[in-house]
């Protein structure tokens, strides 16, 4: 049995939430976002909650229940309070800044790079050396942050490059004469 896919989702106030079928589309005072269920489990709205079940009882049906709940669980807190990423940039030199809708970064290279910000995702550079990604869709907010973070993961000799804020990088230590 499912721990996670036994409870059902309450839909707060101010979100209106639509079940046909396999297809849940739920609107918010920040967006609006839809989801299609796995065809081994059986969505249903009531009394303001929705309930996932499993249509049978196999692995497959049991492995897909607590998935779908968690991601229709994600709709209702994106479209209400919304997903953010923190990135914190470390080395000399090393910054970022939003020019009109593109980041750009300076992360040691000889050129800048740019990447432009996709739709429905907020970049803000408080400092230039923090950045926090944001959006109701937590798949694309954890996308773009990683994206982010490839251009230049942080290194284990000093730290530097990009790294998620609040992550422990293994450091080792360098040659010794």
């Amino acid at each position: 049995m499912s721990r996670i896919g036994k409870k059902p989702v309450d839909v707060p106030s101010g979100v209106t939430a639509a079940v046909d079928g396999q297809n849940i589309k739920v609107k918010g005072p920040k967006g609006e976002l839809a989801f299609r269920a796995h065809d081994d489990v059986v969505v249903e709205f009531k009394d303001g909650k929705i309930s996932v079940q499993p249509r049978e009882d196999t692995k497959r049906a049991r492995s897909m229940w607590g998935m779908s709940r968690t991601m229709v669980q994600n709709l209702v807190t994106g479209v209400t309070s919304g997903f953010e990423k923190k990135l914190e940039i470390n080395g000399v030199g090393y910054r970022a800044s939003i020019q009109g809708k593109n980041l750009v970064l300076a992360l040691g290279y000889s050129h800048d790079v740019v990447y432009p910000i996709p739709d429905g995702i907020q970049i803000v550079a408080a400092k230039p050396t923090e950045l926090t990604v944001s959006g109701v869709d937590s798949q694309r907010v954890g996308q773009v942050a990683a994206e982010i973070r490839d251009f230049r993961r942080p290194e284990p000799y000093k730290g530097k490059g990009v790294k998620y804020a609040g992550e422990f990088i293994f450091r080792k230590e360098g040659k010794k004469k």
